[in-house]
């Protein structure tokens, strides 16, 4: 099985500024993992999204999966809050 490729929004690297660097690495891990296994346990499909959810304790991370283009798109990441702002 061939890997994804991860892509991140432009307004995603704002999102990574606010974020404290022991969780920003335990994030930015989760993000790498999805290379492999876009769709991992313990990821959500919100209702009425084309997207995913996926929890890194405090933090979500939300994204699309291209199934054609074998992409993982990262478009926000935030606190469980400000995820959906």
């Amino acid at each position: 099985m061939a890997a994804y490729s991860i892509f991140f929004k432009e307004s995603v690297h704002k999102d990574f500024e606010g974020i404290p660097k022991k969780y920003l690495r335990k994030i930015l891990r989760r993000i790498k993992a999805l290379e492999v296994d876009p769709r991992p346990h313990g990821c959500e499909k919100p209702t009425g999204q084309d997207r995913y959810r996926l929890r890194q304790g405090r933090y979500r991370i939300l994204y699309a999966v291209e199934e054609d283009n074998r992409t993982v798109t990262v478009v926000k990441v935030g606190h469980r809050k400000d995820v959906y702002r």
